[in-house]
């Protein structure tokens, strides 16, 4: 899908979360939860990993979106390479990630956030790159404290900003999510609902690709969301984990009904 082919949809999210910020507070809470960890703990949401690598890719991240917002990019980067000043020492990675966050927030203070700039997703301003780098430290957060044998909590207000902020950009994610290509459809829907506030999210698989019905999603309206052809219900937190991948629809928090098979097809083929 190119530039022009983009929905026109408000991309910023619920005024109640401040990307900014958040990226500094769910770093400070990744670094809490690794601080004293044994970083070659196996991270089971992400197979493969441990939580050294949990901790690099964030940092990572972060830097690289620095970068981009340094830059002022107005087309798709030719490279990703940055200076990441990665320690040597494993040790050290925690307070690497630290200073991660404070290389964010001098990036966010000088750009703008209604700046003009290329980004993958669906919005072309400066401040997707800060909303994409919330919930990239936001899940790689939990998936620490997965590991680590924890309970992750995830604020209401960050999960529906999360849910709507990926189903708006899943289309565009095929670069790097090819499987994504595959959800086509002659028309079904798939009905996300939140059980613990009201918000409804509806994607309609068409033949030429899929997207977020009209007034649905964070900002729209329960009564446009009423029939689907498959309905999965939850709190906004674990419907959040759901479409990430870290909980299956099957689970016991979840609820749900309708086409299974129409579920199957997009859980085998959305994975970000």
């Amino acid at each position: 899908m190119n530039s022009s082919d983009r929905p026109a949809r408000p991309a910023p999210g619920p005024a109640a979360v401040d990307h900014r910020a958040a990226v500094a507070a769910e770093t400070a809470r990744f670094v809490a939860a690794v601080q004293d960890a044994d970083l070659t703990t196996a991270v089971p949401s992400c197979p493969g990993w441990t939580l050294s690598d949990l901790v690099k890719h964030t940092g990572s991240v972060q830097r690289w979106f620095s970068s981009l917002l340094h830059a002022r990019i107005q087309e798709p980067p030719r490279t990703r390479d940055v200076n990441l000043r990665l320690p040597e020492r494993q040790e050290e990675y925690p307070a690497w990630l630290s200073d991660s966050a404070t290389v964010a927030a001098q990036a966010f203070a000088a750009t703008d956030p209604e700046l003009p700039m290329w980004a993958w997703g669906a919005d072309q301003h400066a401040r997707f790159w800060a909303r994409r780098m919330l919930f990239e430290t936001l899940l790689h957060r939990v998936d620490a404290e997965l590991a680590l044998g924890r309970r992750a909590i995830v604020d209401r207000p960050s999960a529906v900003d999360g849910i709507d902020e990926f189903l708006v950009n899943l289309p565009f994610a095929t670069p790097f999510a090819p499987d994504v290509v595959k959800l086509r459809g002659p028309g079904s829907t798939i009905r996300f609902a939140a059980t613990d506030g009201g918000e409804r999210w509806v994607v309609r698989l068409r033949p030429d690709g899929f997207g977020l019905d009209a007034n649905t999603g964070a900002t729209g309206t329960a009564e446009a969301a009423e029939t689907a052809d498959a309905t999965v219900q939850g709190s906004a937190a674990d419907l959040l984990l759901l479409v990430y991948g870290r909980l299956r629809h099957d689970a016991a928090v979840f609820t749900h009904d309708g086409d299974e098979d129409l579920l199957a097809h997009w859980f085998a083929n959305s994975a970000f």
